[in-house]
C-alpha cells in the first residue's frame, strides 16, 4: 500500500495533548467529574493530563464532542 504524497509522517506529542486536554477542562471541572463525563476514571485522565498515558480514540472523540473540537485539533493543536 502506498502513500499519498500529501500525508506526512505525523509525531504526536503526548504532553501537549495532555495540555490541550487540561486547557478544554479548565477550572471549574474537576478531573473526577471529566473523568465520569467521558466515562473514564480519574487517575486515567490524570495520566493523560500529564502526557503519562495515550488517550484512545474513544476517548479523544468523546473530549472532542463534548467540548466541541475535532480529534485532530486535539491531537495536533491544528484545525485544518
Amino acid at each position: 500500500m502506498s502513500r499519498s504524497k500529501s500525508v506526512q509522517s505525523l509525531t504526536i506529542d503526548w504532553k501537549a495533548v495532555g495540555r490541550r486536554i487540561r486547557e478544554l477542562r479548565g477550572f471549574e471541572v474537576k478531573q473526577a467529574e471529566f473523568a465520569e463525563m467521558i466515562g473514564i476514571g480519574q487517575s486515567h485522565i490524570s495520566a493523560i493530563e500529564r502526557g503519562v498515558k495515550e488517550p484512545g480514540a474513544l476517548v479523544l472523540y468523546r473530549i472532542g464532542k463534548l467540548y466541541g473540537k475535532t480529534v485532530e485539533w486535539l491531537l495536533t493543536g491544528n484545525d485544518e
